[in-house]
């Protein structure tokens, strides 16, 4: 088994790169959506998520309003700390459950926003960054998620460095491009990194 961490800053393109390699015979672990598995309605991490931040990062139907916690987490580091603590360790044991049950021969890439923030760039055998020039991330940022200047630097800032993303890299994916000039430069890495490009490997 070849295990892959793969991360990035906020917008950096890391979604598309995942799709790009589950195309090639990659088998991806998603941590956000593992972290929105481990919230769901009825689930004890929303349980404990509500019990912390209030009823107010709830929906009228009782489900996590992402973006109503998000301007409480981004705005004050030691609620994002919580946070993480309640999150993450589901996260990660969810992820572990998955990998043992992977063939043996498989290529798992495991998707990690804060891989670097939270030092688990150890745990892989190869470490992925997609890497954006930072002008090129908050323009993205911005139209996607409707964020204003502030807002969006400050999403950027909560994360590790560019720098200290790049240290760790054993691969890293330049994404200042088109989506066919990213999608090309996966398909690079993963001739360099696994072996020939082929679909359903």
């Amino acid at each position: 088994m070849t295990r892959i961490g793969l991360t990035g800053g906020i917008a950096s393109g890391k979604s598309t790169v995942a799709e790009r390699l589950a195309e090639l015979g990659a088998m991806i672990l998603d941590a956000d959506q593992l972290a929105r598995d481990a919230v769901a309605p009825g689930s004890p991490g929303l349980q404990a998520v509500t019990q912390r931040f209030g009823e107010q990062i709830l929906t009228p139907e009782g489900v996590l309003d992402r973006a109503a916690l998000g301007r409480v987490v981004f705005a004050d580091p030691q609620a994002r700390k919580e946070l993480e603590a309640i999150i993450h360790p589901a996260v990660r044991a969810r992820a572990a459950e998955l990998m043992a049950s992977a063939p043996s021969d498989a290529v798992v890439v495991q998707v990690i926003p804060l891989l670097v923030e939270t030092g688990q760039e150890g745990s892989f055998d190869q470490v992925w960054v997609v890497d954006v020039d930072p002008a090129v991330q908050l323009a993205r940022l911005r139209l996607r998620d409707g964020l204003s200047d502030a807002e969006a630097a400050a999403r950027v800032q909560a994360q590790a460095s560019r720098p200290e993303r790049l240290a760790v890299a054993d691969v890293v994916i330049v994404n200042d491009g088109s989506t066919e000039q990213l999608r090309s430069a996966v398909d690079d890495a993963w001739r360099a990194s696994i072996g020939p490009t082929t679909p359903g490997r």
